[in-house]
């Protein structure tokens, strides 16, 4: 297996930008889609629950209803493709038990010895302390940046926003009735030769501010 070099990453990093333009006419390929929609699929989550769907948008006319919805934000309509990231709005003890029995299949153990960790998963879900959309939520927030590093790493230009009306959304795209609701936006696609914000340096603190050695 051959991994990146630190410098290929930092490159990839200090290159990717949230794309105000893209180019339209410019569409992602079907494989290195595939492995940006595989890259969601292994994105961690709490307890390994993955408390989200991942809805993903090419049609036009839905992407024209959509961006009146996103404070008329142009990349909805002229990115290659645009992933609406979703949340689970109910996840209880069905969800665990679900989840133990795909545990059990993939990982060929007896469903018994899954019994201890479910009790505990079951009793984090049913502290009434806990908000179970903003647990999910934050979930979703680590599949946002796993999608957008595994897109620079591919040289797929993103633009995450959180700029839009998720009920209208959640409306247009019938999510409530799936059971989800929509917390992010991000389209994905080539940017446009007319982004002058492609070549803005980034504005970041220095890393002795950001990061700091303890012990």
């Amino acid at each position: 297996m051959s991994f990146s070099t630190p410098d290929q990453v930092l490159e990839s990093l200090q290159w990717r930008y949230a794309t105000k333009m893209f180019d339209a006419s410019k569409k992602i390929p079907a494989d290195t889609w595939k492995a940006i929609e595989e890259s969601l699929v292994l994105t961690p989550s709490s307890f390994g629950m993955q408390p989200w769907k991942f809805f993903v948008i090419t049609d036009d006319g839905i992407r024209q209803q959509l961006l009146e919805h996103s404070w008329k934000q142009t990349q909805v309509v002229d990115a290659s493709h645009v992933v609406v990231l979703a949340i689970k709005k109910e996840v209880g003890e069905s969800e665990v038990d679900r989840y133990m029995k795909s545990t059990a299949e993939i990982r060929q153990v007896e469903p018994e010895s899954l019994e201890g960790f479910a009790k505990v998963i079951k009793g984090f879900l049913a502290n009434p302390k806990l908000d179970i959309p903003t647990w999910a939520a934050k979930q979703v927030y680590i599949a946002l940046g796993q999608l957008m590093t595994t897109a620079a790493m591919l040289g797929v230009d993103a633009c995450p926003m959180e700029g839009f009306v998720p009920p209208k959304y959640d409306e247009i795209l019938g999510l409530d009735k799936k059971g989800y609701a929509s917390v992010l936006v991000c389209p994905l696609g080539y940017r446009s030769a007319d982004d002058k914000y492609a070549t803005t340096p980034k504005v970041r603190y220095p890393l002795s501010e950001v990061v700091e050695h303890l012990g």
